[in-house]
């Protein structure tokens, strides 16, 4: 992915905001972008701290992180240890030569392969860097009423004919097959990333960066096949939201939901009194081709020359236990990005085959810069199902930005 230009201005920027306290103690600032978690890091830093009494580590929650974190590093004020989510902005500032190289450094051990792949392909300073490191990884793909299926006698789809005959059986038996929540725009991302990570040619975004293919040739079967996953929606979806949809999954009103995990936490709010399973979305008739979209749901690093890399890395290096984050995973329902490492929820058993297998892929949202706004051009396409219009608004955003690059 090539530096914005925002991105190129502060390549140079490699000051951090630590403090050296008169008694020789430090004090380091953990940069983190997850309301969710702020408990969970807080008993994190308190049992680090406990074991480093030199360290003193202080919580900075950003709710708008990405744009909280350009504006300090263009101030040259860069927190110490970064969380951050690895997306399309966490590989534009890799690029920049703003964050540490990891590629040598123990706490990248032991990280599993499919999943550090993921980060690095969003990009990297130089060729070989590893300039991130996964902490906790999710999946995105399809949540199901274990007890509807049981009860209507459908198995969790492995090919895309297979998943059109469920969704036929449930609509057949007055069931809502998907419930769908496009008032947020967001919301249509889920489909989509399924579709285009397992129906476009894998190096789709490289021809595409270098002028040798649109979406007009290659994404037709992507937003064809999305709009015909919408179309099983329940009548009320172009006037529903996320919340929305939580609560009435929760209540057993469909049988599907297009979503990923981290949407689970939310669901269980609600406490359904049903099974809550999920399962990767087959695009193709061919089970074996299917790969599971999953993403770096928490990024760590620091600043290329940190102010105490000692104590940064020590903390980042305690973070990347495996044990640590297996408890993050655990308490969070994300996945350890360790080699091997597996979620222990009931709901995440459909997709861990996926994992262990290494049948991995990104998502393809990430590839496309910000500046597109790719949601709101798809939830123009599911409310008016014009194909040929949202594949022509999207090649034209993205010549717009390559030639502002460029």
């Amino acid at each position: 992915m090539k530096p914005t230009a925002l991105a190129l201005s502060v390549v140079l920027l490699a000051g951090g905001c630590g403090a050296q306290a008169g008694d020789g103690r430090v004090e380091l600032e953990f940069f983190q972008f997850k309301p969710e978690a702020i408990e969970t890091f807080d008993r994190i830093i308190e049992e680090f701290e406990r074991g480093h009494p030199h360290i003193d580590v202080t919580q900075n929650h950003m709710p708008t992180a990405e744009n909280a974190i350009r504006t300090r590093l263009v101030k040259n004020d860069i927190p110490d240890v970064i969380a951050l989510n690895g997306n399309g902005v966490f590989g534009e500032l890799a690029s920049a030569g703003v964050f540490h190289d990891f590629s040598g450094a123990p706490a990248a051990r032991g990280v599993s392969p499919p999943i550090q792949r993921i980060l690095d392909d969003l990009g990297v300073h130089r060729e070989g860097e590893v300039n991130g490191l996964p902490f906790a990884s999710n999946t995105s793909g399809v949540i199901y009423n274990k007890d509807l299926f049981r009860q209507h006698g459908v198995e969790p789809p492995r090919t895309w004919t297979e998943l059109r005959a469920a969704a036929e059986t449930f609509r057949s038996a007055g069931v809502d097959p998907f419930y769908l929540t496009p008032a947020d725009a967001w919301t249509t991302l889920p489909a989509f990333n399924a579709l285009a990570a397992n129906l476009p040619p894998p190096d789709f975004f490289d021809r595409r960066e270098a002028g040798r293919v649109t979406f007009a040739q290659a994404y037709p079967p992507v937003v064809s096949k999305l709009g015909e996953l919408f179309r099983y929606g329940q009548r009320d979806r172009l006037s529903r939201g996320y919340d929305d949809g939580n609560q009435a999954f929760a209540q057993g009103k469909a049988a599907m939901y297009l979503q990923g995990s981290f949407a689970l936490p939310a669901i269980k709010q609600f406490e359904p009194d049903f099974e809550l399973g999920t399962f990767a979305l087959p695009a193709t008739d061919d089970p074996e081709a299917t790969r599971l979209v999953s993403g770096v749901d928490v990024a760590l690093t620091m600043g290329r020359e940190p102010e105490h890399p000692e104590e940064s890395m020590a903390f980042i290096s305690y973070l990347m236990r495996p044990e640590v984050m297996e408890a993050y995973a655990e308490e969070q329902l994300a996945v350890p990005p360790t080699e091997g490492g597996t979620s222990t929820d009931p709901a995440l058993a459909g997709v861990m085959p996926y994992f262990e297998r290494g049948l991995l892929t990104g998502y393809a949202d990430h590839r496309i810069p910000l500046t597109i706004q790719l949601e709101q051009h798809l939830q123009q396409y599911v409310i008016d199902g014009d194909q040929d219009a949202f594949l022509r608004t999207l090649d034209a955003e993205w010549d717009k930005v390559a030639a502002r690059r460029s």
